[in-house]
């Protein structure tokens, strides 16, 4: 009687642990780039050092299941370069993997700017890294192999897209091949995706125009479409600036969501709305093997980069703007908390102008 019992509950718990709901946050990035003032920042004598930039957001970038930025530069080796043809140190990408990234987006308007040396070299430093990345290929036959990319995360088939604007009037060199912003392609893709059967499609679109803070008709009647075409999450950049985020509703359920411009991640640039950028936090569900996923909650939160003069050289730190700025940086000046302020309240106001 006992044996029976036993096999009895035994079989129970497996049903129930099949049946658990599971559940995955996902945390998006924006522009993470290297001015040549970031490169001569990081150098410390030896080699170049980027782990301090990161350390004091590096909790939450880590606890996310999957974590994805823009790596707006290219690997391409020494010498280095900043604007307007990037090339920074492969310190860089370790640091971004260091903090937490998973996932490393490609395609953008500097994705050639080194040539086909740069496009090459970035993909080969971030696969000895170990890191998953989409959007440039080496050639169309990596591309077949390659794209979508697909994660499968607590239970969870997830297919991620990525697209550029252009490069910045640079031309792809054979075999390689970049992704462009293509309804045509984008539609044969999606219908190459759903072979997969991926529970949910997330399109990063390097899109939009710079230093505007909303978007643009073409950037609505993209999503539109990739809406229209099974993406659920669309995650924006290259404006280098924030832009709302916009929810579409079906009912109590979120159907859709697209975040149209991260702004910077990480930057030299200080102008007003480009010293900073938004973290995208999105978290989907599954009820069980055979549901289908939700999208349980779209938030984000924001994050400033501090360039400050120390020890004969400027530094740059980004700063999480949820956490008491009293208590994390006391050294902080008046002005550079009032420039925090100030970027953190102009881009709420951005982000969700209802409010």
């Amino acid at each position: 009687m006992n044996r029976f019992l036993c096999v009895f509950l035994l079989l129970s718990f497996l049903a129930g642990a099949q049946a658990q709901k599971q559940q995955v946050t996902l945390l998006f990035a924006g522009d993470a780039m290297q001015h040549l003032p970031q490169i001569k920042a990081a150098y410390n004598g030896a080699g170049y050092e980027y782990d301090s930039c990161f350390y004091r957001i590096k909790e939450k970038i880590d606890s996310a299941d999957i974590a994805c930025v823009n790596l707006e530069t290219v690997l391409s080796g020494k010498p280095y370069t900043g604007y307007p043809a990037f090339s920074a140190p492969d310190a860089f990408a370790e640091a971004l993997k260091n903090t937490g990234f998973d996932v490393f987006f490609l395609a953008n308007n500097h994705a050639l700017d080194k040539g086909q040396k740069g496009l090459e070299r970035t993909i080969d430093v971030l696969d000895s890294l170990g890191v998953k990345h989409t959007g440039t290929f080496k050639s169309p036959e990596a591309r077949e192999r390659y794209y979508p990319l697909m994660i499968i995360k607590n239970g969870i088939r997830i297919a991620f897209l990525n697209y550029v604007y252009g490069t910045n009037g640079l031309s792809v060199r054979r075999p390689n091949v970049i992704n462009l912003i293509d309804t045509m392609q984008i539609k044969k893709d999606l219908a190459l995706t759903d072979l997969y059967r991926p529970d949910i499609i997330i399109a990063n679109m390097h899109w939009g125009e710079e230093y505007k803070t909303l978007p643009s008709v073409q950037q609505k009647q993209l999503a539109e479409f990739l809406f229209l075409h099974g993406v659920r999450i669309v995650i924006g950049h290259h404006p280098h600036v924030v832009q709302p985020m916009v929810l579409e509703r079906e009912g109590e359920s979120i159907k859709h969501v697209v975040y149209y411009s991260m702004g910077n991640f990480i930057s030299n640039q200080q102008k007003v709305h480009t010293d900073g950028g938004m973290l995208a936090e999105v978290v989907i569900s599954k009820e069980d093997d055979d549901s289908p996923v939700r999208i349980e909650s779209c938030d984000y939160s924001l994050v400033w980069v501090r360039k400050f003069f120390q020890n004969g050289k400027y530094r740059y730190v980004l700063l999480p703007s949820w956490k008491n700025q009293e208590d994390l940086t006391p050294e902080m000046t008046q002005e550079e908390k009032q420039k925090m302020n100030t970027f953190v309240t102009h881009a709420e106001r951005i982000i969700r102008p209802e409010k």
